[in-house]
């Protein structure tokens, strides 16, 4: 693994909960400035917004295909728009497949994208677990949530986290989600399924903070999955 290297997964719901986020996009961009000699590929997701376009799509008959594409549309904007907000530092062409990601980064500390193509049951997870396993590196995913939990923290204020947990565990977690378009779960289906097939050592948090400790190597609040 290459230590100097992160794949990190933004959820959409942590750029534009409602409204653009500025308090977290400024903490964001001061985790990346103050780990200058580290890489970051960052996925971002669609979030509300596209969960929005997703349902009103399935509303008016449409299939899960069309609706996948006006999500995977939202998450190529979140990462044009977080770019623009990076400058110097980041990519200024949006990457649709994994070799430009590659390619970027022997020019950018931060190569930004969205969901590089259409896939059946596929989000911008499993986006980000392909370039972790493509990279040979970790991958960090950033939701809005402290990390898995026993059962949704935000529908159960009893649901326990989960620090721990191997990736076949969490796979076999994932497997009894059915997916949906727009799909809402710490991670989805194809990215418990190759974090597993590919080993990748796998961090879920919720704060910007948690990732600074990860990247440090300190304790964090969240859960690993590994071995």
């Amino acid at each position: 693994m290459n230590k100097k290297l992160w794949v990190i997964s933004v959820g959409g719901s942590k750029i534009v909960p409602k409204e653009v986020d500025f308090e977290f996009l400024a903490r964001f961009k001061d985790l990346i400035d103050s780990h200058p000699s580290h890489k970051f590929v960052v996925v971002t997701g669609g979030g509300s917004t596209a969960r929005n376009y997703i349902n009103a799509l399935r509303k008016l008959g449409k299939g899960t295909k069309a609706q996948s594409i006006a999500g995977i549309s939202v998450t190529r904007l979140h990462a044009l728009f977080l770019a623009r907000l990076f400058g110097e530092k980041a990519n200024d062409e949006l990457p649709m497949n994994m070799k430009k990601v590659k390619n970027l980064l022997n020019k950018n500390q931060i190569v930004f994208c969205g969901a590089l193509r259409y896939e059946k049951k596929n989000t911008s997870d499993g986006t980000s677990a392909k370039l972790a396993a493509f990279l040979n590196t970790s991958f960090i995913n950033l939701t809005n949530v402290k990390g898995l939990h026993s059962s949704n923290p935000l529908t159960n204020k009893n649901a326990k986290l989960i620090p721990k947990i191997s990736w076949r565990a969490f796979k076999k977690r994932a497997d009894q989600i059915r997916y949906k378009a727009g799909q809402h779960f710490v991670l989805d289906q194809a990215a418990a399924r190759i974090i597993l097939e590919n080993k990748i050592p796998t961090y879920i948090v919720g704060s910007v903070g948690e990732i600074d400790k990860i990247i440090r190597g300190r304790k964090f609040v969240g859960t690993e999955i590994s071995g």
